[in-house]
């Protein structure tokens, strides 16, 4: 049977996400309107990450935890060979394209990893869940406290054009986002039943959020002329630039995986978690580690490698998939050949005489055929 190409979908958040750009292109929020935008953002995003402490199960976590070793991989490249990727990137693309751009690369190389996407490629793809689970959580966790360091000191400290003061970055992530986790998750016992009852309710939170937090950044930027300091070329500079990074950790991730030994389901955990950046994440982040006017140019290029990685990792987790359907099948169909049935008979000690061979090879290839139309799969 020829085998199918499939296209990864659209997420349709990114057609929100577009939404806002062009309703903060065409119509941006100034004065008292703009500050009430930012009110409501940041009130959204200490709900956001109170609830995202509410929702990590400590049980999940352990369940987990043993798989040590492949998140100190997964964090690696998270927070190792990501931001040295991104150094590279800024100071290669900084020559070219806006400076703020620039520092938008590698801002987001310095992003934890993705949680929900994460664990859903992995199930999707037949990996590790639980080991996905804990190495996502745990990759948001410290990224809370050490993406703002690394902001501080690749970014404000360096002279990238940081636009903000670090200390008082790293000041403003702990009210903003650490407190507000901190509490959620203490407060779990309490109210993490419901919550965990009401997720796809809870869902929203973390989108408009991040929608508000889009428009209010896009609405400073296009009052401050970011239409005027983007075009297509920087657009295309930044796809390319995403493309290279995602591509190069991915290549790495599966040296890495096969020089380790790792089990095809923590190979795919390594990839999912490994090669991914948080929006939900980054968009507050940004929002508190950035000068307002500044916001909108930094976020672009991590809206871009966002639905970027989303496309080449649906792609992998449905090819996998696939695979594994392809390779559950098989074992569920009769031995397809003469060799391959004397190998069955001889496993559970059943002799089959010469003379009795052609008959018995015809009676697999009929079972075989009634067992592909039951599967499926074509039966001629």
């Amino acid at each position: 049977m020829a085998r199918r190409i499939t296209i990864p979908k659209v997420d349709p958040f990114l057609l929100w996400l577009v939404g806002c750009v062009v309703a903060a292109s065409l119509l941006p929020a100034r004065g008292a309107v703009l500050a009430a935008f930012d009110t409501a953002a940041n009130a959204a995003i200490v709900l956001l990450f109170f609830l995202h402490g509410a929702k990590l199960s400590r049980e999940a976590v352990l369940a987990g935890m043993g798989h040590w070793r492949l998140h100190l991989m997964a964090l690696a490249f998270t927070y190792v060979l990501f931001p040295v990727l991104g150094l590279a990137a800024a100071a290669l693309t900084g020559r070219v394209i806006d400076p703020s751009l620039a520092v938008g690369l590698l801002f987001l190389a310095l992003l934890p990893s993705t949680v929900q996407s994460s664990i859903a490629f992995t199930a999707m793809a037949g990996g590790n869940v639980a080991a996905a689970v804990c190495s996502a959580s745990l990759s948001n966790l410290v990224g809370i406290v050490l993406t703002p360091l690394l902001v501080a000191v690749f970014i404000h400290s360096g002279g990238a054009g940081g636009g903000m003061d670090g200390l008082a970055s790293v000041q403003k992530i702990a009210v903003q986002l650490l407190l507000p986790f901190v509490a959620g998750h203490l407060l779990r016992p309490l109210i993490g039943s419901w919550i965990d009852r009401h997720k796809k309710l809870l869902q929203p939170v973390d989108r408009s959020s991040v929608l508000l937090v889009v428009y209010s950044a896009f609405s400073a930027a296009v009052v401050n002329g970011v239409w005027q300091r983007v075009g297509p070329f920087d657009l295309a500079v930044l796809l390319a630039a995403s493309a290279v990074i995602l591509g190069i950790v991915i290549a790495v991730n599966g040296i890495v995986a096969r020089a380790a030994g790792l089990a095809r389901e923590d190979a795919i955990v390594l990839l999912f978690c490994g090669s991914k950046k948080s929006l939900v994440s980054g968009v507050p982040m940004a929002g508190a580690l950035f000068a307002p006017a500044q916001v909108g140019m930094v976020i672009l290029p991590l809206m871009i490698f966002h639905q970027l990685q989303l496309f080449v990792c649906a792609w992998l987790a449905g090819r996998w998939r696939r695979e594994l359907d392809a390779a559950a099948s098989a074992t569920l169909l009769p031995p397809q050949d003469e060799a391959a049935m004397l190998a069955r008979a001889g496993a559970i000690g059943l002799p089959v005489p010469e003379q009795c061979r052609p008959q018995v090879n015809a009676n697999l290839a009929l079972l075989t055929r009634h067992a592909r139309i039951a599967l499926g799969e074509d039966g001629a």
